[in-house]
């Protein structure tokens, strides 16, 4: 490395960026104003010394901290409504979210829903809905991821799996973005590399998804431009060499660029992902993976020319449509993404019901080219079959 990976950014959020900063977190909370925060991770991350070690710091540091982690792989309402139960018994003053995805969405669930008395999904990402939360009641917290995928520590909402539909619905609010991110790459150095790789393709998805989203938001766009260079040139080496910490710095900054980016928008992807993950609770940046060359040829004809802007600024050696494709593919196969969703347990049987969750899913908006359920049932028939 010519210079070390660290920084202080304000982008959109306070982030301390570099390795070894997670001595910080007591600070941070301090910083923000919590006494008694209480720590939320999901319960593999509960069992190991980085959360136990977290917690001496902040107990020797003189803050009351406590531990949540009933918390799902894609989380539901009820680990939701556990939390708030906790923090409101255990008086605490704000929240940790400590993990990836699953526990950063959770924790800022909790930290949203713990002073509103209007039931959660009055709170969906639909028209204005966000403004009937009371923000008064929305307590501070303080983020730590541990992937480099999903980039919750980021954005502005929790994704939540409504048990009573199995749908999964996309919680706003512009408050729920936490107030400090303590970003230490080394965090992410014991991801396994089917995991790394899954979260990821899940930082690349959302850069893509954000890029190609109809609008103008030149920003978003150079975000999400140099995000996906960034996933392109240091994906493999963190997959192939998880203790690389060059490039699990790299990852975990483009994690951030994404959650960043997709302010924008997303897409297509995301909305046959999402009925795929909240049914039969496959890992979320995964399944984005599997779906995307598919929702790329759907899309090609309103992004075929974008396309090919992002193929000369990744520095591909065919910079066409076509030439992303290619790349697209092999770079999937390099990471071990499979091919197809029969792979991931989807079957002919469940299409009908998907393609209707998916085009009403909040994501399908964005997507470039417009998609209703006939569209989605054909898109999820070429993902099923693997063909292009």
């Amino acid at each position: 490395m010519s210079s070390p990976l660290t920084g202080n950014w304000n982008y959109p959020t306070a982030i301390r960026f570099g390795a070894g900063r997670i001595r910080e977190l007591p600070d941070a909370c301090k910083a923000v104003g919590l006494k008694r925060p209480l720590l939320v991770t999901d319960p593999g991350l509960a069992k190991l010394t980085m959360i136990s070690d977290a917690m001496l710091a902040l107990r020797k540091a003189g803050l009351e901290v406590a531990l949540f982690s009933d918390v799902k792989p894609n989380p539901v309402a009820s680990n939701v409504d556990s939390g708030v139960k906790v923090l409101r018994a255990g008086k605490h003053d704000g929240v940790i979210a400590w993990g990836g995805g699953s526990g950063i969405d959770t924790a800022k669930a909790i930290a949203f829903m713990a002073g509103q008395t209007r039931p959660m999904w009055d709170f969906e990402d639909i028209g204005d809905w966000w403004t009937r939360a009371n923000p008064v009641g929305i307590y501070p917290s303080v983020a730590v991821p541990t992937t480099a995928g999903t980039g919750s520590e980021t954005g502005r909402a929790s994704v939540i799996t409504d048990e009573a539909t199995h749908t999964k619905k996309v919680i706003f609010h512009p408050r729920m973005m936490p107030s400090v991110v303590i970003a230490d790459p080394e965090l992410t150095v014991g991801l396994p590399p089917r995991l790394t790789a899954g979260t990821g393709m899940d930082a690349f998805i959302h850069c893509l998804e954000a890029y190609c989203a109809p609008g103008y938001h030149p920003y978003a766009e150079g975000i999400a431009v140099e995000g996906m260079r960034l996933v392109k040139d240091n994906l493999v080496r963190a997959v192939e060499n998880g203790r690389d910490l060059e490039a699990r710095s790299h990852m975990l900054a483009a994690s951030q660029m994404g959650s960043t980016a997709f302010q924008k928008g997303l897409g297509a992807i995301h909305s046959l992902s999402h009925p795929v993950g909240a049914v039969l609770d496959t890992h979320h940046g995964l399944t984005n993976a599997v779906a995307m060359p598919y929702v790329l040829k759907f899309n090609r004809p309103a992004i075929d020319e974008k396309i090919q802007r992002l193929s000369r600024w990744l520095g591909l050696r065919n910079p066409t449509f076509d030439g992303f494709m290619e790349w697209t593919l092999d770079f999937r196969r390099r990471v071990g993404i499979p091919h197809s969703l029969a792979e991931l347990g989807v079957k002919e049987s469940h299409l009908d019901r998907f393609a209707e969750m998916a085009a009403v899913d909040p994501t399908a908006g964005g997507n470039p080219v417009k998609a209703g359920v006939p569209e989605m049932r054909k898109m999820y028939e070429a993902a099923l079959a693997g063909r292009l």
